[in-house]
């Protein structure tokens, strides 16, 4: 498209009224045209989408989930952009420190062994832990009912430190599986006889489903503050103290404005953060 100009500056050295608001505004709609809006800087969150409800994908491949939907809410409070990196559990603080995220938001349990090599936030989450095992086994949660059977647990994960510390001690043999959903899978199919997790991922990820009608929660809550600590945290190298500063004050604003509140009751008919 041809520009037809009118310049009456030429040959008398100035711009009538009109000239100059054309020209503001052309020069206004260029700028417009050709600057990029300004994007919001990134968050590489690292996440393993392996343990529902917290973080997991639908049949279609969408990411969702409380831990996705709590990130969403704390970048937006921080006025940045999630960018979501899956990671297996067994490498996801090594990942962490090799820089390929900025921040693990994956259900991390806050523990004494953790934080000597990672930084903690406050926590944002805190669900007990349970054994699973089939209705009539005979399991009771006892290190004696476990003894000479094979224990289903996250590998690296703090549930996988509890079953070696209780169970493996008394004769137990300890199976790390890269996610819970394949030891759920080896529960179903009698390839081990119990699978200890978080209460929450259990009752929804298996004891929901088809495939664990004939299972139950078999002793009580699992206890140890040196293995689960007080709950669930956001994992960041030690030199980011600036971000994990930021990041405590946005979970108290989501706290305290309702957003926390929205997004647990999509997930849980109580608090997930726990006492």
């Amino acid at each position: 498209m041809r520009t037809l100009t009118f310049n009456i500056s030429k040959h008398h050295g100035f711009k009538s009224p009109a000239t100059r608001t054309l020209s503001a505004l052309a020069l206004g709609l260029a700028l417009a045209a050709g600057a990029p809006a300004a994007e919001l800087p990134e968050l590489r969150v690292g996440m393993d989408p392996t343990f529902e409800p917290y973080e997991y994908k639908t049949p279609d491949g969408k990411l969702v989930g409380f831990d996705v939907d709590f990130a969403n809410a704390l970048c937006a409070q921080l006025k940045m952009k999630c960018v979501f990196v899956e990671q297996a559990w067994a490498g996801i603080i090594p990942s962490l420190m090799a820089k390929k995220y900025d921040v693990i938001i994956s259900s991390l349990t806050i523990n004494e062994d953790r934080k000597k090599v990672i930084l903690f936030t406050d926590k944002y989450s805190g669900a007990p832990n349970r054994m699973v095992a089939k209705r009539g086994s005979g399991i009771d949660g006892t290190p004696a009912t476990l003894a000479g059977k094979k224990i289903g647990v996250g590998k690296g994960s703090a549930q996988e430190a509890y079953a070696r510390k209780i169970y493996g001690a008394g004769g137990a043999t300890v199976v790390g599986y890269a996610g819970t959903a394949d030891a759920y899978l080896d529960l179903a199919a009698g390839r081990v006889d119990a699978v200890i997790a978080s209460q929450l991922e259990v009752k929804t990820a298996f004891l929901s489903k088809p495939s664990g009608k004939d299972y139950k929660y078999v002793g009580p809550e699992l206890e140890d503050a040196a293995v689960f600590g007080v709950g669930s945290g956001m994992g960041l190298r030690k030199e980011d103290t600036a971000l994990r500063d930021k990041i405590n004050a946005a979970v108290k604003v989501i706290r305290s404005n309702g957003e926390y509140k929205k997004i647990n009751d999509k997930y849980f008919d109580f608090d997930a953060y726990g006492k």
